[in-house]
């Protein structure tokens, strides 16, 4: 529903233009069009993100904004793929230099970080009050697209010769030291041109926020290899870093965005069902008495090896059974990670599941030889076309 109140407001607003809004047979002007597919992208909790976190979403706040500016611009596919390159370095460099205290703060990192060049500062923003308030938590899929947009308008308007300041980042009352309790500055140019953010880039298989990736994976590992049940449950606890006690540990989502970010309902609904189809997902779950059940048996806690070793998103889930066994397992790079990528097949299965009813499996076919062979294509429109309606 938000995607759709999002590109309906896009629509009755934008002049035609020439960039594609995702699902859609008609094209807008190409701000527009990044902020309804930055917010499309990142409203289900499927939108990759940069590993270690860093509070970055390359795909819908850099590939999405130089895919919208590419078609306006009539730029070919190596334009676009070196714009998404240099776009990602940007973004992940400012993320990882601010440190963790975005978050800390009560930002939503990826509203910050998405935006960036120059002009691009003065459009930061995103609030995580959504993950603590009773209704609204819409808004986070929001701002990402709200970061897309802002980037495009910032360098459509560099383009006309519109200026920034050039010590965005580091000045005295610049990105850093306005949003970070501890700016790390070298972080910015540490062997740039030499390691690339691109690399770094994780794929989620499960519609939930990524710290709930590897309780899921984990449980599913014990589940696999004991074959119990829900009923066979006395309590589950789940150990990792502090931020998955001071942020996800919602017992009661009021919505499908609160529960996607809550660990106890993710975990609960990974017991119940198939994490990786997007429809698992689903608002009547939030109500069911069995979800709330087990939601009510998962505790969450902080795992000093994790903390100390600085494994970012890893977790140790064990399971108390009610006959006293105790099962543990850990998980550090959880499928999907640069450690531990998908497979060309797994990336398939995620697009099908994604795409099933609105592209067909000639046009998904179509699409993949299309990405493959990006950095070839005469035109970005090239890529676009298959991802409109009835493609």
């Amino acid at each position: 529903p938000w995607s759709q109140a999002v590109a309906g407001f896009v629509h009755s607003l934008s002049r035609p233009g020439k960039a594609t809004v995702l699902g859609r047979r008609w094209k807008v002007q190409a701000p527009q069009a990044a902020l309804a597919n930055g917010t499309m992208a990142h409203a289900f909790e499927l939108d990759n993100v940069r590993q270690p976190g860093a509070g970055v979403h390359p795909g819908a706040t850099a590939f999405l904004p130089a895919l919208a500016i590419a078609e306006e611009k009539r730029a070919d596919g190596k334009a676009l793929l070196t714009a998404f390159v240099a776009g990602c370095e940007v973004m992940s460099r400012i993320g990882v230099a601010a440190g963790n205290s975005l978050e800390k703060r009560g930002f939503h990192a990826p509203g910050l970080t998405g935006t960036f060049g120059g002009i691009a500062g003065s459009y930061s923003g995103g609030l995580l009050e959504f993950s603590r308030c009773q209704e609204g938590a819409m808004v986070k899929r929001l701002h990402l697209g709200k970061a897309a947009e802002g980037g495009v308008t910032a360098a459509l308007l560099a383009q006309r010769g519109f200026a920034g300041p050039e010590s965005v980042l580091e000045g005295k009352f610049g990105f850093l030291k306005a949003f970070s309790d501890a700016p790390l500055f070298d972080a910015l140019t540490d062997r740039l041109g030499r390691n690339f953010e691109t690399m770094n880039t994780c794929i989620k298989r499960f519609a939930c926020h990524i710290n709930a990736h590897a309780p899921i994976e984990a449980l599913q590992k014990l589940k696999r290899e004991h074959r119990f049940a829900p009923t066979d449950i006395e309590q589950i606890v789940v150990a990792g870093i502090e931020k998955l006690v001071t942020h996800h540990a919602i017992y009661q989502p009021k919505d499908l965005m609160m529960a996607q970010y809550s660990i106890p309902f993710c975990v609960a609904l990974a017991l119940c069902d198939d994490p990786r189809e997007p429809k698992a997902f689903d608002e009547r779950k939030i109500r069911d008495r069995k979800m709330i059940s087990l939601s009510r048996l998962v505790r969450l806690q902080v795992d000093p090896e994790i903390e100390k070793k600085g494994w970012d998103r890893a977790a140790r889930v064990t399971v108390r059974l009610k006959d006293g066994s105790r099962l543990s397992a850990l998980v550090i790079h959880f499928k999907g990670t640069p450690k531990n990528p998908l497979s060309p097949a797994e990336l398939e299965d995620k697009v099908a599941r994604l795409t099933r009813g609105l592209i067909s499996a000639r046009g998904r076919a179509r699409l993949f030889e299309a990405v493959d062979r990006l950095e070839r294509l005469d035109r970005a429109s090239s890529l676009t076309s298959l991802l409109r309606g009835g493609a």
